[in-house]
């Protein structure tokens, strides 16, 4: 008995160390779940990529080549998928998913809901595939496709609500490439090209890219334009088009075109500037007025989302209902947002006046310009630019020295300093500052030299009489005298402008220059129309480009007394001094200074031509950027602008 209890303790103590020394077994974790499943899909539907997903009978990769047909033609977006309720029963569960579409630049969502069956296979909960867990129309026979519908862009338009850029017909000349194709496209691309006369290489590149049932756009031509080439023209090249339809434009194409700008194809930079709301493809606002008001004028686009036929997708992955084999039905839209048009943007322009600026300046070789301002409101009424100014609006944002039109500025500052039109002024023939001579205009009238009053000094612009009246002045006198005339400060008044600079010039000379309009001064034609418009208004008058983007001036106020001297002044330019050539005209009497700018490096300089004229409720400056002086280039133009207007 003692030895069976020894062997009965002996095997007891070898059964607690053998237990010790192998540990339990590990808890297995938790079992697969149909959550886990749906969350792997839901993910999976969200990138439009399958491939890492697990499916009854078929692998990810297969079921993503039938993903892909059926939501190719919703391009680069892709959905919002998020899982609801998971009903499970058995080896077999129910997943809701809600699924959310959101288009660029559209309010809009579309969102619905959609089932996906789940089962256990091997061991694993994996998905059914069916196609209505995209969208729960989708049965194999249709597939998403959607259309970005552009809104009505709003109408640029002038004083009086007159519209200037409106629909208006156009031609639309292309290649159909249902027509064509192949190296016969190429070629027809390479005439159509030399018919219209762009680039041939480029164009038949294009067409080569572009899909088998495209039109691609050559060019498109006003209805109306004497360029256009005959449609039978078109129509003898293989596949080509003619296409009516209609197009905001301008009056004519080059109707203030500096300054409203183009319509066009968003750009890259555009697109990826726009936060979402621009895509490839779009027709936004380019440059000017289009450019900077172009959401207001681009409206909200639309989105159609339609069921189109299917793709032949070869065989299924896992068993799903077989297309029909009726025809085709027609595409059933299933989610429509309606584009917002957008809003009118309202100017001040004169279509009569813009016109006849753009007459009057068509001719004129160097850069030119012509602003025109009510001095009544500050509204501009026109603002042409020449031929020679290659698309820049040098009517608004020219950087130039001003010459002597910039003398109204002076004078202005020293009626402030205590002269009178009346008050005596020397007027030598040269006058020499810190070693630099300055001198009068070579067809100066000698007999107005020696002592003359200021009056004289401005209406023969006598540059010595104002340059040696330099010393009555104070620092910031002429910086202060030009912001009381809308010159020299900065304004945010809606559209690209530049209002002058008149720089503190520490030196002699500079001070010198300053005084009649040279040295660092520089203005724009819009600036100098302020200045003139302001001098008949007798109050600083800004300009006014858009509605309801007026500014306030923030210069020193201009005085009646002050405008009554400067436009008695000004006066005499017309009637007695450099400005004759505006002498006669018919209606109100007429007040203006002329200006003549050396610049650059050349020997002899070349000069700018200007003048400034006010007449009635019409206030102008014309700038020539190569003339022979402000009286003999710019004044007959001004002269044949004014009596147009009249």
């Amino acid at each position: 008995m003692r030895r069976l209890r020894s062997v009965t303790l002996a095997v007891v103590v070898l059964v607690v160390v053998g237990c010790t020394a192998n540990p339990p077994t590990p808890d297995p974790g938790p079992k697969d779940s149909p959550e886990r499943a749906a969350a792997e899909l839901a993910a999976g539907l969200a990138q439009k990529d399958l491939t890492a997903v697990e499916f009854v009978g078929a692998t990810g990769a297969e079921v993503n080549a039938l993903l892909g047909p059926l939501v190719s033609g919703m391009g680069p977006l892709q959905p919002a998928v998020s899982v609801g309720a998971v009903t499970r029963q058995d080896d077999a569960a129910t997943a809701a998913l809600n699924v959310t579409w959101t288009f660029p630049g559209v309010p809009q969502t579309w969102a619905y809901a959609s089932e996906a069956r789940l089962s256990q296979d091997s061991g694993r909960w994996k998905t059914n595939w069916q196609p209505n867990i995209v969208q729960p129309q989708l049965d194999g026979s249709n597939r998403l496709s959607q259309r970005r519908v552009a809104a009505e862009r709003g109408e640029l338009r002038g004083a009086g609500d007159d519209p200037i850029v409106e629909l208006r017909s156009v031609v639309r000349i292309g290649i159909d490439k249902s027509a064509v194709n192949g190296e016969a496209a190429a070629a027809s691309a390479r005439k159509l090209a030399r018919l219209v006369d762009i680039n041939a290489a480029a164009y038949a590149k294009k067409v080569a890219e572009a899909g088998s049932a495209s039109f691609v756009e050559a060019i498109v031509f006003r209805a109306d334009a004497d360029e256009r080439p005959d449609n039978d023209e078109v129509f003898a090249i293989k596949g080509a088009l003619p296409i009516e339809d209609q197009q905001m434009l301008a009056p004519t194409r080059d109707f203030a075109r500096p300054i409203i700008g183009t319509v066009g194809d968003a750009t890259k930079e555009i697109v990826d500037d726009s936060g979402g709301a621009v895509v490839g493809g779009d027709q936004v606002g380019l440059s000017g007025l289009q450019r900077r008001y172009d959401e207001q004028l681009r409206g909200t686009p639309g989105v159609q989302v339609r069921l189109a036929a299917a793709k032949p997708t070869g065989p299924s992955a896992s068993p799903s209902p077989s297309p029909s084999a009726s025809p085709a039905p027609e595409p059933v839209i299933v989610f429509e947002a309606k584009p917002t048009a957008g809003k009118p943007l309202v100017t001040t322009l004169d279509r009569e006046l813009q016109e006849l600026a753009e007459r009057t300046l068509a001719k004129t070789k160097p850069a030119s310009a012509i602003v025109a301002i009510r001095p009544s409101t500050g509204a501009v009424v026109a603002a042409a630019n020449g031929p020679g100014t290659k698309d820049l609006s040098v009517a608004t944002v020219g950087q130039d020295p001003p010459g002597s039109t910039f003398k109204v500025v002076s004078a202005l500052a020293l009626l402030r300093s205590g002269l009178k039109p009346s008050s005596s002024v020397k007027c030598p023939e040269t006058i020499t500052v810190d070693g630099r001579r300055f001198k009068n205009y070579s067809d100066y009238p000698s007999g107005q030299n020696g002592t003359i009053t200021l009056q004289t000094a401005l209406a023969q612009s006598c540059n010595t009489a104002f340059i040696g009246q330099r010393g009555r002045l104070k620092d910031t006198d002429l910086a202060d005298a030009a912001g009381s005339l809308g010159l020299g400060i900065d304004y945010d008044v809606g559209f690209s402008s530049f209002f002058g600079a008149v720089p503190e010039d520490s030196t002699a000379t500079g001070r010198a220059a300053a005084m009649i309009g040279q040295g660092k001064v520089e203005a724009s034609a819009l600036a100098m129309a302020s200045v003139v418009a302001s001098v008949r208004a007798g109050q600083t008058v800004l300009p006014e480009l858009v509605e309801g983007k007026a500014a306030k001036p923030t210069g020193q106020p201009l005085t009646k007394e002050e405008a009554a001297q400067l436009r008695q002044m000004m006066r005499a330019v017309v009637t007695e001094g450099s400005g004759r050539v505006l002498g006669g005209l018919d209606g109100p009497a007429v007040i203006a200074k002329t200006g003549t700018a050396e610049y650059g490096s050349t020997t002899p300089l070349k000069t700018h031509a200007w003048m400034i004229a006010a007449q009635g409720d019409l206030a102008v400056a014309v700038f020539v950027n190569d003339g022979e002086s402000g009286s003999q280039t710019a004044g007959p133009l001004l002269r044949r602008f004014l009596a147009g207007a009249g």
